[in-house]
């Protein structure tokens, strides 16, 4: 039976019974922010399981697709060495929320795998949990199934739990005895870890709200939650011991192949082909589920994926770009399954081609980095300077390391690694701390923030630096930093600029022109003294700039808005990865493999409109990190004071929650007007958005509105008709552009006919060499060619000149070319001309900066001939 009607029975049979179908969910979890990805069926309900959610049904049935390749459930090691390992699998699975138990969900399974796909009874194994009476009894007394082929196991692999505390209960896994030839033993023995007896399908019994103190409380309406692996079910069905040998993997598995060398002895079954194969399931599905290569999070797990799949590649001889070819038949093979696969093939293939050609530029040098460390090795590891080298150096990431090693019996020093990767990390904390360590002047004492709830403060001053040292005082004219013990000055953090303003008193005023903070927390006030004597001790008077302090506190609560919008409209895979926020406008550097349509842009910049509008309060909080992350917010501009933070809320339905440290408007209201003025990439993978807010947005408007109204007048129309006219000008030049064309075209086709008369008989060879005028490269290759023709036997080279710029062809007949090649005639011309050139042995094309000299050049042709 093929994969995909098993999938469809399944889904048939429990619709049959009642249940409603769900589709699967995206790999990412919306309701667990600890899981990387949707690692089991059971992850997109459980929020059902917990009663936070309730449905409109009581049963469902579903395919969820699954990874396990990152976090606590990692299975990317195994790969390629087990029949059974996948980093991308497919869970079928049926559930009941306080609707059916035990009796039904035993019997149900009972039915489906002996009479709908008619697995014989006698090759199936059941496991129960040891205190589980219940269970044993239904599948003895209701089911007849034979006492002595159930084992009573404990916790371990027959209770299950979604935390220390909460749901959890008992399960029962069914095993399909694939026959004596095969070593193993059936679950609960000693030798169970063989692969004769193989589980198919976990039934979880949820009927427990275990509390902290560890008491099992009964629920109220207890739950079924069942799990079974369709590649598994497919090897049983196929009469198959390995997962890899299904039909679900033959296409792609001697795609793969295919692109080996013809003289490759390499087979489907060869452990890299495998290990392929797994890996362009796993990273296309991540794609299309809005991962993209990162060296964080989920898109690190994709990278390291994508990596392992090409070093395997690598590794059987596949010295081409290839892995993306793999995603076409992967869409061939799944495309009625999961028909947003075929939708997002194109990204899918762009993606992972853009990630191998950048990793197989250091893969040859990174493997022969790793060969030499072997060669060299006198133990059996690796050492983990080495480790971090192909890491830091090359992209390898470690496992890739351990994974190369482990073929060779070999392990890696992963102590030693991240001892390095720590030292990385100082050193990056140190350069990132540059502008305290340029003045080297640490001041212990800590400045405490008033900025929050006023603009204004009197404070003592604790300390003066001037050119780098500490001094006791600073005269009229002097640039120097002053350090408050007290301030309302925001200092500069989290992306956000620092404020500017005074600090005075009636003897002396000191202009402030930013705000920074130093890592001890003290707040460096950097200015000039515009008149007086300034003393350590004094107390001045701290004025925020208020006019410059409210439109960055627009900029940034806009930019809290904008993130918001933006992971709404293109989806939560969005994330911060940098920021700036000025009184003029602010900046957002986010994770986006392509381009945002000018839709999108539209939807994004209205979506934080109509928050303006709603001028709801914007909700300050301070809590500690643990709680706040658990209620959603997310650590983006947060500033940390000791184990607290403030969490910021705007919006209606808290459409943005982050911890934030920054300055914020106190009602969304304030923001007055926002308008996105630029959106492009900055590098790989990061977009970036630029906007303004406030009278800055309505200047900006108000710009567009007047350029928009000297278009108008330029081409004699209104502001309302001047799309209209400027597309009607822009045909009108296409069609003057095709004339002009044809027209040039004409005029070189007349210059050939005359340039005839010029050829010369040179050692017996009709050589042409002239200067055309009016034509462009492109025609000059036409008049080339035709002159070929026209002549039968010729050495031509013909040149146009626009300015100091030449443009080169030569034309040689193929009667001469064993004697004469165009592209070595034409790189002597091109030579001498300030250029190059190259090209057919009949035919070459080049071009110069030397105009001064082409009359030299083509005269040398005939002394060349």
């Amino acid at each position: 039976m093929k994969t995909a009607q098993i999938r469809q029975k399944f889904l048939d049979f429990y619709a049959s019974k009642g249940h409603t179908i769900e589709p699967s969910a995206s790999l990412i979890p919306h309701n667990d922010k600890t899981l990387l990805f949707v690692n089991a069926g059971m992850v997109p309900f459980k929020d059902v399981f917990s009663g936070v959610e309730k449905r409109s049904y009581s049963r469902a049935v579903s395919c969820q697709r699954c990874v396990r390749a990152g976090g606590k459930h990692n299975d990317l090691e195994n790969v390629g060495y087990t029949a059974r390992h996948h980093t991308f699998f497919e869970m079928l699975g049926n559930f009941s929320f306080g609707d059916y138990f035990k009796r039904e969900a035993i019997q149900y399974a009972w039915e489906f795998l002996t009479v709908e796909l008619g697995l014989p009874k006698e090759k199936l194994w059941v496991s129960v949990f040891e205190e589980d009476d219940e269970a044993e009894d239904i599948w003895v007394n209701e089911i007849g199934f034979p006492r002595n082929r159930i084992s009573r196991c404990g916790a371990k692999d027959n209770f299950w739990q979604m935390g220390d505390t909460g749901p959890c209960g008992p399960s029962s896994e069914i095993f399909y005895d694939h026959g004596e030839d095969i070593a193993g033993g059936p679950p609960g023995h000693a030798d169970e870890d063989g692969d004769r007896y193989i589980e198919i399908w976990n039934l979880v019994f949820t009927q427990y709200d275990k509390q902290e103190d560890g008491y099992l409380k009964p629920l109220d309406a207890p739950c079924v939650d069942t799990g079974m692996g369709l590649e598994r079910l497919a090897a049983v069905l196929q009469h198959k011991n390995n997962n890899y040998d299904t039909d679900g993997f033959k296409s792609l598995t001697k795609a793969i192949v295919e692109l080996t060398q013809e003289d490759s002895s390499i087979k489907q079954d060869n452990a890299s082909v495998r290990v392929i194969a797994d890996h362009i399931r796993s990273t296309a599905f991540m794609i299309v589920d809005g991962v993209i290569p990162s060296n964080e999070g989920r898109g690190y797990v994709l990278r390291r994926i994508i990596r392992r799949a090409i070093r395997h590649g690598h590794k059987i001889g596949i010295n081409k770009v290839f892995f993306y070819r793999l995603a076409p038949v992967l869409t061939l093979e799944l495309k009625d399954a999961y028909p947003e696969l075929k939708k997002n093939l194109a990204n899918v293939e762009k993606v992972l081609k853009r990630e191998e050609q950048r990793f197989v530029q250091t893969l040859n040098q990174g493997m022969g980095v790793l060969a030499e460390a072997i060669a060299k090795l006198k133990g059996h590891e690796i050492d983990g300077k080495t480790v971090f080298k192909l890491y830091d150096t090359y992209g390898f990431p470690a496992d890739l390391t351990a994974d190369a090693a482990r073929e060779q019996d070999l392990t890696i020093d992963m102590t030693g690694f991240e001892i390095e990767m720590t030292k990385q990390r100082e050193r990056a904390r140190q350069a990132g701390d540059f502008k305290t360590l340029q003045k080297g002047v640490d001041i212990g004492e800590q400045t405490q923030f008033l900025g929050y709830e006023q603009l204004e403060n009197s404070s003592e001053v604790i300390a003066l630096i001037k050119a780098g040292e500490l001094v006791q005082q600073i005269e009229a004219g002097e640039q120097a930093i002053v350090v408050l013990a007290s301030s309302s000055f925001y200092a500069e953090s989290g992306g956000q600029v620092g404020d500017c303003g005074t600090l005075s008193n009636p003897a002396t005023l000191f202009t402030v022109t930013r705000t920074q903070k130093q890592k001890t927390g003290a707040f460096e006030h950097h200015g000039v003294l515009n008149n007086g004597i300034l003393k350590v001790g004094v107390v001045l008077v701290a004025a925020v700039d208020k006019k410059s302090r409210k439109r960055i506190a627009r900029n940034h609560s806009a930019t809290h808005l904008l993130h918001a919008a933006l992971r709404t409209v293109l989806g939560e895979t969005v994330t911060q990865k940098g920021s700036l926020v000025d009184s003029e406008k602010l900046r957002f550097d986010f994770t986006r493999d392509e381009v945002i349509t000018k839709s999108d842009l539209e939807k994004i910049e209205g979506m934080v409109n109509r928050k303006i509008l709603g001028n709801t309060k914007v909700h300050t909080a301070v809590s500690d990190i643990d709680t706040a992350k658990k209620n959603g917010a997310m650590a983006l501009f947060g500033e940390k004071y000791g184990d607290k933070v403030r969490v910021l809320t705007m919006g209606k339905d808290d459409f943005s929650v982050e911890l934030c440290g920054g300055t914020h408007v106190k009602q969304l209201g304030d923001i007055g007007l926002f308008r996105i003025t630029s959106e492009g990439g900055v590098s790989a993978g990061i977009r970036r958005i630029e906007a303004v807010t406030g009278y800055s947005a309505y200047q900006f408007d108000n710009q567009t509105q007047d350029h928009l109204h000297q278009i108008a007048q330029m081409t004699k129309s209104s502001s309302t008709q001047v799309v209209q006219k400027v597309a009607q000008l822009l045909d009108h030049q296409k069609t003057l552009e095709k004339q002009l064309a044809s027209f040039q075209k004409q005029f070189a086709s007349n210059q050939g006919d005359d340039l005839v008369s010029q050829v010369q008989n040179v050692n017996g060879v009709p050589v042409l060499t002239s200067v055309v005028s009016g034509v462009n490269g492109k025609d000059l290759r036409d008049i080339a060619d035709k002159l070929k023709d026209k002549l039968g036997t010729a050495v031509i080279v013909l040149a146009a000149v626009s300015g100091e710029k030449v443009s080169l062809v030569a034309g040689v007949t193929k009667d001469l070319t064993d004697t004469y090649q165009a592209g070595k005639i034409l790189n002597h011309v091109a030579q001498q001309v300030g250029g190059k050139g190259g090209g057919r042995p009949d035919m070459a094309q080049g071009g110069g900066t030397d105009s001064s000299k082409i009359d030299q050049a083509l005269a040398s042709v005939r002394s060349l001939i």
